[in-house]
């Protein structure tokens, strides 16, 4: 494969100012993508746009701020992205609200639902599960038109979802599953793909709650590398990637060593859910 196969393509990264979004957004332009990071921290994107146009073509690479919650901000930063880069090929679904906006919420008792701050779980659900579908929404014509895309939801691991006092995100990370395996299934036929990508465990970022920080810390918990997204993503967004839809893929279990396709074989895992088209 081509090494800058995504020359001429414009990916869209959401939450990029940092952790898993500004490393797959470094992926992406490193393969000779054009790509727009999109953070509801203006500064931080700006900082990260400035620090990727420093080892990329300037050119190539732009920040916006951009809260994904907000349905015409979200209509606003992928026009912007066409009108930059006079396209849009690829939307990474990155951003997202962790258990550290209720952990942290004015009220909150405990995670467990019923001890949590009402007003901090519903933006989290907006920005989440309806924010995603805002971007998703506005970038998905674009790539219609071209006969060519590929939309990436980063979700979490089946345990998150279903793990106790680990309401709003494990509901939300739930929802986007579904929207992967229903909007594969709409978009069937335009050349156009939906996938899910997760780390496969708690990734050493900021962006993990701190309870998990803490266990890491004495060393309860093994966080993961960052880097176990760029490979899967990457793969998606080649030519090898064009039939794959409605599938997730675990980023900690592709084996480079291996061929792409049995590297994506192996990385492979069952969603929550399964398309209508499956189910018994």
């Amino acid at each position: 494969m081509d090494d800058q196969f995504l020359q001429g393509r414009t990916a869209i990264v959401t939450g990029a100012a940092r952790g898993l979004g500004k490393v797959m957004a470094r992926a992406l332009a490193g393969a000779g993508g054009n790509v727009m990071l999109v953070d509801i921290d203006g500064a931080a994107v700006d900082a990260a746009a400035q620090e990727l146009a420093e080892g990329f073509s300037a050119s190539r690479i732009r920040g916006q701020s951009c809260d994904i919650a907000d349905l015409a901000q979200c209509e606003a930063a992928v026009q912007r992205t066409s009108g930059a880069f006079g396209n849009v090929d690829i939307l990474v679904n990155n951003a997202a609200r962790g258990q550290l906006h209720v952990e942290r919420a004015p009220g909150t008792r405990s995670l467990k639902f019923f001890e949590s701050n009402p007003q901090a779980w519903a933006e989290t659900i907006a920005t989440n599960v309806s924010g995603t579908f805002f971007m998703a929404h506005f970038a998905a014509p674009f790539m219609i038109a071209r006969g060519w895309g590929r939309i990436v939801n980063i979700t979490t691991s089946l345990s998150t979802m279903q793990r106790r006092a680990n309401s709003p995100y494990g509901v939300t990370k739930a929802a986007i599953e579904a929207e992967t395996l229903i909007w594969a299934q709409d978009l069937e036929g335009t050349g156009v793909t939906v996938n899910s990508l997760i780390p496969g465990g708690a990734a050493d970022t900021d962006f993990v709650s701190d309870n998990i920080r803490a266990d890491a810390i004495a060393g309860r918990r093994k966080l993961i590398d960052p880097q176990v997204m760029v490979a899967p993503l990457l793969w998606l967004c080649s030519p090898g990637g064009d039939k794959i839809t409605g599938k997730r893929f675990v980023g900690k279990l592709w084996d480079s060593s291996l061929p792409p396709l049995e590297a994506a074989q192996k990385a492979r895992e069952l969603p929550v859910l399964r398309p209508a088209s499956e189910a018994s």
